[in-house]
């Protein structure tokens, strides 16, 4: 028997899922489209790229990691090559979560740097 996760309610896009929200019924048809969650676990505080309607399998390509990084915020940027570290302030250019690649502007300079969002929040700086 497979089965699939629904919202019980609409979500919107942006929004986070919350175990909550969602129930898993029998998937009967066996036409159904590849790629849907499967247990709530799969879906539980990832966010939503676009409406999920009550009652239809969510597919795991319309949820994303939630931001840890804000545009706009204040973040550490770290720069590490061996023994040199180099700790600065910056601002994100966009949102991202963990493991994306984003522009910062360093906050004293103003020179605009490409860097990894890290788990702990710092964005990790790329030499050139």
């Amino acid at each position: 028997m497979r089965t699939a996760v629904v919202p019980k309610r609409i979500i919107y896009p942006g929004e986070e899922i919350q175990a909550g929200q969602l129930e898993v019924v029998e998937v009967t048809n066996p036409n159904i489209v590849k790629g849907f969650a499967e247990s709530i676990s799969d879906v539980s505080g990832l966010v939503t790229k676009r409406t999920l309607l009550p009652g239809r399998v969510i597919l795991v390509s319309a949820l994303r990691e939630p931001f840890l990084v804000n545009r706009g915020s204040t973040v550490q940027m770290v720069f590490d090559n061996g023994s040199l570290v180099i700790r600065a302030s910056g601002t994100p250019l966009q949102d991202a979560a963990v493991g994306e690649l984003i522009r910062i502007r360093n906050k004293d300079t103003g020179v605009i740097v490409s860097g990894t969002v890290m788990a702990d929040g710092t964005v990790h700086v790329v030499a050139k």
